[in-house]
């Protein structure tokens, strides 16, 4: 029989011209071969995100059905081929977290045994990042998801502002952790009148770091608020200062430590002049805003005459909207990591920043095997 030779590829993909990355682009010029975009719901509000970075990116978004069975199950059905490509999984996060998570468990399994070469999570709000460290009795829920995610298949994460940057130990794969500060910056500059007059403030002395990063590159000063409105929970509450069982002893009583008192932070003050001047309080995540509408009255107070909240994650969980339009807050700003049209119908205080096109030039460099770092230029290590 004759020997049939098979002559080398050539790449599809050429690296000599790199497209940069710019604020006013439409579409992106990568391969249409190779991998695919799917997304891990299929509900409107999630798949949002999900065609705007394929938009962007040029490509269709993968065909699956994703689904909960009537015994609440998570069902997936992959509807073409996957093996050999690079397959990005894109879950944004709604108020159902848990179910979330199985979706892109269950997909990302489903992926894994169809033989796709890599499986990249694009989760732009990672879950459970604030139960990143122990406290109290509890587990560091955030190490567990980030071994049941490699379990599953997953090879790679894109995220973007994870709650503490230390988390990116937690895997034992590549973390690419994106910043959202340069949209949040220029929606400052080019949405807020005057803002030449405003001044950055953290909420708490932990968000001061990242306060100061946003201050320094719009040239502004800095206040920082100190103090709580409403005591946390006390240490109280588990136990510990419960005093020990009255038994008898005999022999050594055990060592004596010696007593120490009890934390307790002052009521809320503001260290920074912030008279006359429009206020940015500047965040990761905003959840329960309850604090931020303490910290708005006591800016009123100081003097303020404009108060802006700006975050990555908007949450906005339970009564978030009718207390943000209650309130001295003059506009919230948070990107669309999470959906929040709802919260946004409730409350015309609410704006939105679009993230997409870091996210699809990021899927765009990892997929062609470009570096990353243009991404962070003129990103501090604090942002």
């Amino acid at each position: 029989m004759p020997i049939r030779r098979f002559g080398g590829h050539r790449s599809l993909v050429s690296h000599s011209q790199t497209p940069k990355l710019s604020f006013g682009f439409n579409r992106m010029y990568v391969s249409r071969t190779g991998y695919r975009v799917f997304s891990a719901n299929s509900t409107t509000a999630c798949t949002e995100l999900a065609k705007k970075i394929t938009e962007r990116l040029g490509v269709e978004l993968g065909k699956s059905v994703v689904y909960q069975e009537s015994n609440k199950e998570t069902r997936v059905d992959v509807k073409e081929s996957v093996r050999g490509q690079d397959i990005f999984i894109i879950q944004t996060i709604p108020r159902d977290v848990n179910t979330a998570i199985m979706e892109l468990l269950v997909m990302a399994y489903a992926l894994k045994t169809s033989c796709a070469k890599n499986i990249i999570g694009v989760i732009p709000y990672f879950p459970y990042s604030k139960q990143c460290k122990m406290r109290k009795r509890g587990s560091i829920v955030c190490k567990l998801l980030a071994s049941m995610l490699a379990k599953a298949g997953l090879t790679h994460i894109i995220t973007m502002d994870l709650h503490q940057k230390e988390i990116q130990g937690f895997f034992n794969f590549p973390v690419d952790n994106l910043r959202a500060s340069p949209f949040l910056i220029q929606y400052i500059q080019e949405e807020i009148p005057d803002y030449r007059n405003a001044i950055i403030v953290a909420k708490s002395p932990s968000a001061a770091k990242r306060a100061q990063s946003y201050a320094e590159r719009l040239r502004l000063g800095l206040a920082v608020m100190h103090g709580e409105a409403n005591h946390s929970e006390s240490d109280m509450a588990d136990g510990r200062q419960s005093p020990p069982l009255s038994r008898t002893t005999t022999g050594h009583t055990g060592l004596e430590l010696p007593l120490m008192m009890a934390k307790e932070k002052p009521p809320i003050t503001v260290v920074g002049d912030v008279g006359g001047r429009i206020a940015i309080i500047i965040d990761d995540i905003i959840d329960d805003v309850d604090d931020f509408v303490a910290a708005a009255e006591i800016l009123k107070e100081r003097g303020a005459y404009k108060i802006y909240i700006m975050a990555t994650h908007g949450l906005l969980s339970a009564d978030a909207p009718r207390l943000i339009e209650e309130s001295a807050i003059d506009e919230v700003v948070v990107t669309n990591t999470v959906p929040h049209e709802v919260q946004k119908l409730q409350c015309p205080k609410i704006k939105t920043v679009d993230v997409s096109m870091i996210l699809a030039e990021a899927i765009r460099r990892i997929h062609n095997g470009e570096s990353m770092a243009y991404l962070f230029r003129n990103i501090a290590v604090d942002d």
